[in-house]
């Protein structure tokens, strides 16, 4: 909804901010070559080679902001995410424009011109928000580019929906109030948010408060009133929207379509479909054959001292489950003895476990027994990012313990992930845990992948609570 009434302000934006990428790479040439030139080149390169490379800059700053969600328009964004989303779809575009220069063998170009070119661009690209946003405020406040919306429920669900479009003014939508279906004492609306009338008033209301759009939130107890509410609202100008009343389910990814002329809406779905999943595969190929190649002496010193400390095989294989609930084969350096769970059956590793083989220990502290994961990933049964995967004899535990538990297994299991980082790992709260896998899931991004990958070395290896 946002977008569809944003769309030719963010079209007009994409171009501007175009304009602006080949506007900072002229400045930049000027500054380095020109007016600063320092340090001073022995003479300038030829400018219309520099010309031709602002051309293709330009358009790779479309495809820069939009993987770097520059133009992502579901919500209101503070100034600090605007300037960090900024910086990002900055470096994305240099890391891109660098990428394309170095295949091109034809010419060189300056390094200190890319240094120019990195703050310029920002700086354009902060004014220009800056006085958008100085515009866009001047024109709400004189009611221009607005549209009013009404509500109308009393339950939860309306409640929530008045919360969210409270905020967004900025971006063009402005409550005018609610119509409430029950009573005062019974409704869920907060206090400070305007009463318009009753459900047999709605006509007038939409008329006096010239509405654009009706949004009907109704929770289930209200639901009696849908078609006496739809002979009214037919007979007005107003785009009409429905609000389902989704009881307890947990939402994922939500999306509403039109199958064969019936509306469906999805409230359960894996974010990455289409290019999403194409992305995340290449991310995890290339990752994954650099960290082999990176960790690949180290792998082959832990392979040598786990042969050398105990009987048995060097690699362990334990059945996980993965993404839609797919049994696969986790590979890891064997930590424990063979006959570990002969015993006992399968049973979470504690302190002082001692089960454990004499360099046991320090592979799981250190979560260097989960490198072999590498080749699961490169195999395609788990990736660098995402849930940590879990056995099935554990998961049938769970489920039915823990809400929403089998919702994780709707992207494929990970190496490290956003539970890992934060702590959530080994011998702590499985709760915490799951909530952190779903807040992975819901704003997944290769964006959000990068960060957990850069974050890994420093937050998800070494932990006290890894036994």
């Amino acid at each position: 909804m946002l977008k569809r009434h944003n769309q030719v302000f963010f079209s007009l934006l994409r171009l501007g901010d175009g304009a602006l990428a080949f506007l900072a790479w002229e400045l930049a040439y000027q500054l380095r070559f020109h007016w600063v030139n320092w340090p001073e080149a022995p003479f300038p390169p030829p400018h219309h080679a520099y010309l031709a490379a602002a051309g293709v800059v330009a358009l790779l700053s479309m495809v820069a902001f939009s993987v770097a969600d520059v133009y992502e328009a579901n919500g209101k964004r503070s100034v600090r995410q605007e300037l960090l989303t900024l910086i990002r779809g900055t470096l994305v575009l240099v890391v891109l424009g660098v990428g394309a220069a170095f295949f091109y063998r034809d010419f060189s170009f300056s390094r200190m011109h890319i240094v120019y070119f990195t703050p310029t661009l920002f700086g354009l690209l902060v004014a220009l928000r800056f006085f958008i946003r100085s515009l866009m405020s001047w024109m709400h406040a004189r009611g221009k580019h607005l549209e009013r919306v009404l509500v109308i429920g009393s339950g939860n669900s309306a409640a929530e929906l008045v919360q969210k479009l409270q905020g967004l003014r900025e971006m063009g939508l402005q409550l005018e109030g609610v119509v409430e279906v029950k009573g005062k004492e019974a409704s869920q609306i907060p206090e400070d948010v305007r009463r318009l009338g009753s459900l047999e008033t709605v006509a007038g209301v939409i008329v006096q408060n010239r509405i654009d759009q009706v949004f009907v939130a109704l929770s289930a107890d209200e639901q009696h009133r849908l078609s006496a509410l739809q002979e009214v609202l037919a007979e007005q100008w107003v785009d009409v929207r429905i609000v389902p009343d989704l009881g307890g389910f947990r939402t994922l990814h939500v999306a509403a379509e039109d199958f064969e002329g019936i509306p469906v809406i999805t409230v359960v779905q894996s974010p990455l479909e289409g290019w999403n999943r194409v992305l995340k595969r290449s991310l995890d190929l290339v990752g994954g054959l650099a960290a082999l190649v990176l960790f690949g002496p180290i792998m082959l010193l832990v392979a040598a001292l786990v042969k050398l400390t105990s009987p048995g095989p060097i690699l362990y294989r334990q059945e996980r489950m993965g993404l839609d609930g797919r049994i696969f084969q986790a590979l890891k350096f064997r930590s424990m003895r063979v006959d570990a769970e002969s015993s006992t059956g399968a049973v979470w590793a504690t302190a002082n476990d001692n089960r454990r083989t004499p360099i046991g220990t320090f592979l799981r502290k250190t979560s260097l027994d989960e490198l072999p994961q590498l080749f699961n990933v490169l195999r395609g049964e788990m990736s660098l990012v995402g849930p940590r995967p879990e056995r099935p004899v554990f998961i049938e535990q769970f489920k039915s313990k823990i809400p929403d538990y089998m919702l994780r297994h709707k992207v494929k299991a990970g190496i490290t992930g956003w539970a890992q980082i934060n702590g959530w790992r080994g011998n702590t709260s499985l709760e915490k845990r799951i909530e952190c896998d779903l807040h992975y899931i819901e704003h997944w991004s290769l964006w959000l992948d990068v960060k957990i990958l850069l974050l890994t070395p420093f937050k998800g290896f070494i932990d006290k609570n890894a036994y």
